[in-house]
């Protein structure tokens, strides 16, 4: 697993960082402060290409769609088959927790 690789002290403490954000709104300011509006919107980017993907879209229709470039498709695509299944758990909980929004 590639996992090891990422590890660290100053790794620990972002994501610990970001495991405290109580919701949204917190999330919004705190992504501002940490990186610029590119970057937070490649990563939001990349997971909407996933979301693509598993809905089964061609890449032609992902690329116009999101303006991402076929090299980060294929690269998102990749982690969907060999990662370590994160973009499908994180798209699941997506769902189902707008689903439970819907049932309200």
């Amino acid at each position: 697993m590639q996992i090891n690789k990422l590890r660290g002290k100053e790794l620990d403490q972002l994501f610990k960082a970001i495991l405290s954000l109580k919701d949204l709104e917190e999330c919004y300011r705190f992504f501002d402060d940490l990186c610029t509006i590119n970057e937070i919107q490649s990563l939001a980017q990349r997971l909407d290409v996933a979301r693509m993907l598993r809905e089964g879209n061609t890449y032609h229709k992902i690329e116009s769609e999101t303006g991402a470039s076929t090299a980060t498709i294929s690269r998102v695509k990749r982690c969907l088959n060999f990662g370590n299944d994160t973009y499908e758990m994180v798209l699941e909980r997506i769902k189902e927790d707008a689903s439970k929004k819907e049932e309200v």
